[in-house]
């Protein structure tokens, strides 16, 4: 009997698109239009793993320059797992990521395998959940306002490295929904709410300080009143999981931040939420 090979192609964006589908199936609920942000961002970091012409699963390593990288959506479809496809697939993933600090954000099941791999757990985030409600207050100011400079100098201090080729597209999203918050002139945080197979994610969520991320977070969810609201924190931002449950916002899911390398600095406290799971 012929062993069966699989074969591993890079994506096009329809794949992307079915491996995102797979995603929603697993539970992860990603945005509607994540895709052409993914992708964009690394064309030739998406990975798809076929056996006798049949996809069975995939996984993202993204480049975001020559000094780090993220892995996501690591899926091998269920009637497929537990015979080595998957280990394939990461395989893969690691070679075109090289000698880079690879960040990803793994379900807490899985946190020992990626260990094993290298990887070093840096915290956790984790994911609330509410209800959309209340008016936008009047400090706020719409994103697309704000010069794009400044917006991509901003979030480079709370990613590892700039993101210009992402960020432009995430924020240019359809549907999106964006704020900003100055003071004294210069922006003092900022957030972004996408659409979702189920409800809404808010992410990024950056700010100064607590009092600005409450600005942002009251915007954004009175924009979807009465609609389901997901956000993911930092275990280490306590005043972030403070103010997810001060609007009644509960826990309902949680993972694992790791690195292959020393990870990065960056000021968490600032961190209210994550920008996505699948690319960091």
């Amino acid at each position: 009997m012929t062993q069966k090979q699989l074969m591993i192609s890079r994506m096009t964006i329809s794949e992307l698109n079915l491996a995102v589908d797979w995603a929603a199936t697993e539970g992860w609920n990603p945005g509607y239009y994540d895709a052409e942000s993914f992708f964009q961002t690394d064309p030739q970091g998406f990975f798809m793993g076929y056996l006798n012409d049949e996809p069975i699963g995939s996984i993202s390593a993204v480049a975001y320059d020559s000094s780090f990288g993220f892995i996501g959506l690591y899926i091998v479809k269920p009637s497929f797992r537990g015979q080595g496809w998957g280990l394939k697939l990461w395989q893969a993933a690691i070679e075109y990521l090289g000698t880079r600090n690879i960040g990803l954000d793994g379900v807490i099941a899985q946190q020992e395998n990626y260990q094993k791999s290298g990887f070093k757990l840096a915290h956790r985030h984790i994911r609330y959940q509410g209800l959309g409600f209340g008016v936008v207050p009047d400090d706020l100011i719409p994103l697309s306002t704000v010069p794009w400079e400044e917006i991509l100098a901003y979030d480079s201090q709370h990613f590892p490295v700039p993101r210009p080729v992402f960020l432009k597209h995430w924020i240019q999203q359809p549907e999106i929904i964006a704020f900003g918050v100055k003071h004294q002139g210069k922006l003092s945080g900022y957030g972004v709410l996408r659409v979702c197979r189920q409800g809404y994610k808010i992410g990024p969520l950056f700010a100064d300080d607590v009092g600005f991320a409450e600005l942002l977070l009251q915007g954004l969810m009175a924009k979807v009143p009465d609609a389901t609201v997901f956000l993911d924190v930092p275990d280490t931002n306590l005043e972030g999981i403070n103010l997810a449950e001060k609007y009644r916002m509960k826990p309902v899911f949680e993972t694992a931040r790791m690195y292959t390398l020393t990870p990065p600095t960056l000021p968490l406290n600032r961190v209210f939420g994550v920008t996505t799971l699948e690319l960091g």
